[in-house]
């Protein structure tokens, strides 16, 4: 794959040999397939295209230091799924089956893995849908999990340098007690709208606040939000925020340095008081915010001194990516190795 300019790759779908597929019929799940097809046969009343019965994951590959190629937290994504299945009632992927599945796609695609130093990761989704037709709204009687996997830069063309962002109040991302903990399709069609606003007024992406009483600082686009005060790693605590594998990773990391972790709420007043704010996901890693634009007030609230990212967020950012990319030793043994 001399071809493909690592260093060049976006965030985008990029095309592999094989994905990999399982279905879920008469209540148990059958044997992986292998398929070279981009498309899905799927029935026109499915009740994924219907009722919303999706949950999908982000993950990624890396080839290490020493040339071994390591998944990060796949356990994580594994059980989270799971969460996801159970909260719009669909078939629950086992986590030995995710992994299995997972596992497979990726060998079936090494040569689509970055080399170590370029910048670039092997990007993984996982897949549930509900395939079974319903005209009434009730769930699903069969199920498929698929695996397709493709290169991928960085999420923000960014990379890890600050961005800006904006505070919006006009539109909610997912409501209190709906499915915003979960990793479902709707809770980002609901974001669109006002990500792509905000692309228009020139921000990379937008804040949403809590949608009861727009008060609190709920999650950052398609990322979670983290704050920085002192030697405090401060990250909002709401029933309508997904929980990130990278901000868990994150304040476990926070705390091996010595840090105070605290999750609660985090008042909009509050922005003020931080040295340093930033975005996590799979995605992004971490993305250091530079500055915050509340749209409603005019009020702005900037961070990095010199167009810098904190210091906190550099080692925080740095550990993580030691770790996946072999840099740093596993102490928490959070990658599993593709052998």
């Amino acid at each position: 794959m001399n071809n493909i300019d690592w260093k060049q790759l976006p965030f985008a779908y990029f095309k592999t040999d094989f994905n990999v597929r399982v279905y879920h019929k008469n209540g148990q799940w059958g044997n992986l397939e292998v398929s070279d097809s981009e498309h899905i046969p799927i029935h026109m009343a499915a009740t994924c295209l219907h009722y919303g019965q999706e949950a999908f994951e982000g993950m990624k590959a890396f080839t290490g230091i020493d040339g071994r190629i390591r998944i990060f937290r796949m356990e994580e994504n594994a059980k989270r799924m799971m969460r996801s299945a159970h909260g719009v009632m669909m078939a629950e992927v086992p986590v030995d089956l995710f992994s299995k599945v997972v596992l497979k796609a990726v060998k079936l695609n090494l040569k689509y893995l970055p080399p170590y130093g370029e910048g670039a990761s092997l990007y993984i989704r996982p897949l549930l849908i509900g395939t079974g037709a319903q005209v009434g709204v009730a769930p699903a009687k069969e199920y498929m999990f698929m695996v397709f996997v493709g290169p991928v830069g960085p999420y923000f063309k960014e990379g890890f340098n600050p961005v800006k962002m904006q505070i919006v109040r006009d539109y909610d991302r997912a409501a209190p007690v709906g499915t915003g903990h979960i990793k479902v399709g709707g809770n980002y069609a609901a974001s669109l709208r006002a990500g792509q606003r905000a692309h228009q007024d020139g921000y990379s992406s937008c804040i949403f606040l809590d949608a009861r009483e727009k008060k609190y600082i709920d999650e950052a686009g398609p990322a979670n939000f983290f704050g920085i005060k002192g030697n405090t790693y401060v990250t909002p605590d709401s029933s309508s925020i997904l929980p990130s594998i990278t901000n868990m990773s994150l304040r476990v990391l926070a705390a091996d340095m010595g840090m105070k972790v605290e999750t609660r709420q985090i008042p909009v007043e509050e922005l003020e008081e931080f040295d340093e704010v930033g975005a996590c996901g799979t995605a992004a890693v971490i993305s250091p915010i530079c500055l915050i634009h509340d749209r409603d007030t005019g009020k702005v609230y900037q961070y990095c001194k010199n167009g810098q990212p904190g210091t906190i967020s550099q080692k925080l950012y740095s550990r993580l990516k030691g770790i996946q990319e072999g840099l740093e030793p596993d102490v928490h043994g959070w990658n599993t190795f593709v052998e």
